[in-house]
């Protein structure tokens, strides 16, 4: 047998060190407990959102029924959270909303995260002037408040679900520039980033091959953190009558149609506000335990 098949290679020596790492970190996560049932939680939402059709005991009332005989009714065996105003199953319309938050959650964060991670590597790489005008467009943007700027785009558009989540993506681009481009400037003067300068690897090669995979964990961890934010917001605008509009099942929309008979029937804005506050709940657990098991720290 050969010397070189005894001797361990180094991509083999690299790949081993990654799995013990990925192993410390794992080991780390579940040594949290809250963490673990965050991500309990998230999966329950998630299994919720995907078999809201075999799970809903009237998956009809997501959409445009109505049962105004039935409206108002208190929690029962046949409607386990009650039923609104106009008949529908609570329940039903809840799960079949996790979708939407979820739906709004993912492709906010989505578009987000594309242009402010492209746009802070470039900043933070290049310097310059490049750095200067995007920072200072960051600048700018930060200084809008993100409902602010959902609410003129829908005054401008119209009332879209669509028109909310590019509005709130251009709100939230901005943090994940300013993240992308703090962890460049940390990290760019490392050797691994200089030898593959001195290799002749040109600025696009060198910020996405060799920056962007040292710098995903920073980002997974405040991309989660924020998820149950943008999901709040998302229902904050739905409450006040953008995003998604009837009959479509947002959780907004419903804790806004029941608003006015809380006193009288209290479940019909309880249970989704409850839903808000557990998918929101569960996200920051879940991302405490990313932050300690990544041992990183993000703004």
């Amino acid at each position: 047998m050969s010397a070189k098949k005894l001797l361990p290679t180094t991509e083999g020596l690299v790949r081993e060190e990654r799995r013990e790492q990925l192993r410390r970190s794992a080991s780390r996560f579940a040594e949290n407990k809250l963490s673990v049932v965050g991500l309990i939680m998230i999966l329950l939402i998630f299994g919720a959102g995907l078999f809201a059709p075999f799970l809903a005991p009237h998956p009809g009332d997501a959409g445009d029924e109505v049962h105004f005989e039935q409206q108002s009714q208190a929690p029962s065996f046949e409607h386990p959270l009650g039923t609104d105003t106009a008949g529908r199953d609570i329940f039903s319309r809840i799960l079949f909303g996790a979708r939407i938050s979820l739906l709004l959650g993912v492709t906010v964060l989505s578009i987000a995260v594309t242009i402010g991670v492209t746009l802070g590597l470039i900043a933070g790489y290049l310097g310059g002037w490049p750095n200067m005008v995007i920072m200072r467009t960051t600048d700018v943007f930060l200084s809008i408040p993100p409902i602010l700027l959902a609410l003129a785009v829908n005054a401008a558009l119209g009332q879209s679900l669509w028109y909310t989540m590019i509005a709130l993506s251009f709100a939230w681009w901005t943090w994940y520039a300013r993240l992308a481009q703090g962890e460049v400037l940390s990290i760019k003067e490392e050797e691994y980033v200089e030898v593959s300068e001195s290799l002749g690897a040109g600025w696009v090669r060198v910020i996405f091959k060799e920056i962007l995979p040292n710098i995903v964990a920073p980002i997974t961890v405040k991309a989660t953190l924020d998820m149950g934010f943008v999901i709040l917001v998302g229902a904050g605008l739905s409450f006040l009558g953008l995003g998604a509009q009837p009959p479509t099942p947002d959780w907004g929309a419903m804790i806004a149609n029941g608003r006015d008979y809380v006193t009288n029937y209290w479940w019909i804005a309880t249970f989704p506000g409850l839903a808000i506050s557990f998918t929101v709940l569960g996200f920051n657990l879940l991302g405490d335990g990313l932050r300690d098991m990544f041992d990183v720290e993000v703004e």
